[in-house]
């Protein structure tokens, strides 16, 4: 499916992997349609499509399937391929499992709506498409081709690189070459039975005020403006402001409030680190700063709390531990994600399970990694309940960094030794990173919960 045997393939590795089953079918029996309690008045299914298009007399049609938001070159895009084929438009969002990191389709679909307010009246429609991403390349570009050819599409557009994943090794490499989905639509556009409009990378030009093919800027020299999906959400996040030949107010607005300022959005602050490092009297020291701030609500997860009212049926296996973390990393992205700060203090030892618990979470706030890299030496000293005695003497089986290891994060947002800090000083780096990053604001719109 995805043309390679790579298994660091991100849809191999995100859609795929997160079971050791294997799912096989033969004959599919259509039982009852999925139902669908939100945007009610957005999906159709194939027929009622067709329908719609010959209702309005749209005998060519033009699809555009976009897993992120539109914004104003995806309009100059699409109404360029529109009057190419002398057809009308349909946005058609794909809407079920996208690639991580991406937005919320709930927030997509917001801006979806703001931007069909900038198309031509009765010149394009939108209807969701409740299908995963596959991050395939070339065969999903013909599979979203035969898709779009059954919802009553004559037409549809296929970009660079469609459908193919992030680039890996820092940008440097692709698993696809950047036209290989266009040659591979247009080799099959006979047998496909649609027509296939194909587009290059397209950048705004601000000495001429519009959206211009790299063909062109280069063949002109020109100098191009380009915002990464990236830099539009740190701008967001950091309350910078965003062109006006970027995108319009109303899909800036809906954005905005997928991506809102670091004073408004929820996070999670993630302490790690060895058995009496520090990390459950720091986070009591922020716990107290954030409640008297008084900007967010704030909630606690200690790490024997957590065990004992979460997982008290858990172990110190690692299997267990990775149950814990999540179940932690869970409850903190629903806090995260209601705007909210959780602060979480687990040992929390191994590198996958911290990876884990950052990408969840990142996907609706920010997630503050906290490395209390207090030394063994000085935990073993403040050991008061002598768990470290008991773990050198084989009592306590799988202790972290005794019988365990502890796999040190190698980029936390904050790194902080306690042997050389009182507890309040150590806090006091912890709550100036806060505000050196715009999560504590003193600003009016930023100084109420409400």
């Amino acid at each position: 499916m995805y043309g390679t045997t790579s298994e660091m393939h991100p849809g191999v590795d995100y859609l795929y992997n997160q079971t050791d089953e294997f799912y096989v079918s033969g004959k599919v029996l259509g039982i009852e349609l999925p139902q669908h309690f939100e945007f009610e008045s957005l999906w159709s299914n194939p027929q009622e499509l067709r329908k719609l298009f010959n209702k309005r007399c749209w005998n060519k049609v033009v699809a555009f399937q976009t897993s992120k938001p539109m914004h104003r070159v995806h309009r100059e895009i699409t109404l360029a391929a529109a009057k190419e084929a002398q057809a009308n438009i349909l946005i058609h969002p794909t809407v079920g499992m996208t690639k991580p990191g991406d937005l919320h389709y709930y927030a997509r679909v917001h801006c979806y709506q703001a931007i069909m307010k900038y198309f031509p009246a009765n010149m394009a429609a939108m209807s969701l498409l409740p299908m995963a991403m596959r991050m395939a390349g070339p065969r999903e570009a013909l599979w979203q081709a035969i898709v779009n050819k059954n919802y009553g599409c004559s037409h549809i557009i296929i970009g660079p690189e469609h459908a193919s994943p992030p680039r890996h090794n820092g940008g440097s490499d692709a698993y696809y070459s950047q036209y290989a989905s266009q040659e591979a639509a247009l080799k099959h556009q006979e047998e496909l039975g649609i027509q296939i409009i194909t587009l290059e990378e397209t950048r705004y030009i601000k000495e001429q005020k519009k959206f211009l093919p790299m063909s062109k800027i280069l063949e002109q020299n020109l100098e191009s403006e380009l915002l990464s999906d990236n830099e539009v959400k740190t701008r967001l996040y950091s309350g910078q402001n965003i062109p006006d030949w970027f995108s319009y107010p109303k899909v800036l607005k809906a954005l905005s409030n997928a991506y809102p300022s670091r004073c408004k959005q929820g996070f999670t602050l993630f302490f790690t680190g060895l058995s009496g490092s520090g990390k459950s009297t720091l986070a009591k020291i922020i716990y107290a700063k954030l409640i008297e701030l008084g900007t967010r609500p704030i909630t606690l997860l200690d790490g024997d709390i957590v065990r004992h009212n979460l997982s008290s049926e858990l172990g110190f296996s690692r299997k267990d531990r990775n149950i814990n973390i999540r179940r932690i990393g869970f409850v903190a992205n629903e806090i995260t994600k209601n705007g909210g700060v959780a602060i979480c203090t687990p040992i929390a030892p191994y590198t996958q399970m911290r990876r884990e618990a950052r990408d969840l979470i990142e996907q609706h706030g920010a997630f503050i990694e906290i490395h209390v890299a207090t030394p063994l030496e000085v935990c073993e000293d403040r050991d008061r309940k002598g768990l470290y005695a008991k773990a050198r003497e084989g009592v306590i089986p799988e202790f972290t960094g005794i019988s365990d290891p502890y796999e040190v994060p190698e980029n936390p947002e904050i790194r902080i030794d306690t042997s050389s800090l009182s507890a309040m000083e150590a806090a006091q780096e912890i709550y100036l990173h806060l505000f050196r990053e715009g999560f504590i604001d003193t600003t009016e719109d930023c100084n109420s919960i409400f």
